[in-house]
């Protein structure tokens, strides 16, 4: 059994919502039990929960997923500092202020990203690059394919309490990945992590 087990499950629930001992072993290549003597551990220590499903036909199924201590096991970065700094500049600069900070830090992320997207011509190759530096960046981000549409899921967010705050980064943010990927493609926010769910999703289709 892996030794950072316990982690790994943490992080699968971050990203999954929810996730039954079951489905835990198969994704970490251990067994059923060894999942759910985590999983117990997890439980003793306040970080999941288990909630019992019935699911028609059969046993309830029990699904577990993180508590708020679990949660806070991937922080928001610096959240009450840079709080704190968002409502300083808007109550002595005002809102046009912090509108220009927003629009400087979209500028330097955009052309930060577009050049690591050098050379990357398909909608893949650049869904490859964004989901990779996003998660460097702590948004534990992947994307996936679906039918005819393309899905960008960020399932964490660093800067969620200065988004929530200012809700001009999110906006700055769907701009930029709506340039990056391209006037071919139209991209929309399906999930939003600041409206109560659990990820911020992007689904991306090509333009008809």
């Amino acid at each position: 059994m892996k030794k950072n087990s316990s982690e790994q499950i943490l992080m699968q629930l971050k990203m999954r919502g929810e996730a039954t001992a079951l489905l835990i072993s198969e994704e970490l290549a251990i067994t059923k039990e060894g999942a759910r003597k985590h999983l117990l551990n997890l439980s003793e220590a306040g970080l999941v929960q288990a909630t019992v499903k019935s699911e028609g036909v059969g046993r309830p199924s029990t699904y577990y997923s993180l508590t708020d201590k679990g949660l806070s096991r991937f922080p928001n970065t610096h959240a009450d500092i840079t709080v704190q700094l968002l409502q300083s500049v808007k109550k002595l600069l005002g809102e046009n202020a912090l509108d220009l900070l927003i629009s400087d830090r979209e500028k330097a992320i955009y052309e930060r990203y577009a050049k690591q997207m050098e050379g990357s011509e398909t909608i893949e190759q650049k869904l490859d690059v964004l989901s990779k530096r996003r998660s460097e960046e702590g948004y534990i981000a992947e994307w996936k394919k679906e039918d005819d549409a393309y899905y960008l899921i960020e399932n964490h967010c660093p800067i969620c309490a200065a988004a929530t705050e200012c809700q001009g980064f999110c906006r700055s943010e769907l701009h930029n990945f709506k340039q990056l990927i391209g006037e071919d493609y139209d991209l929309e926010r399906t999930e939003y992590i600041i409206e109560n769910g659990n990820r911020c999703v992007y689904r991306i289709k090509k333009s008809s």
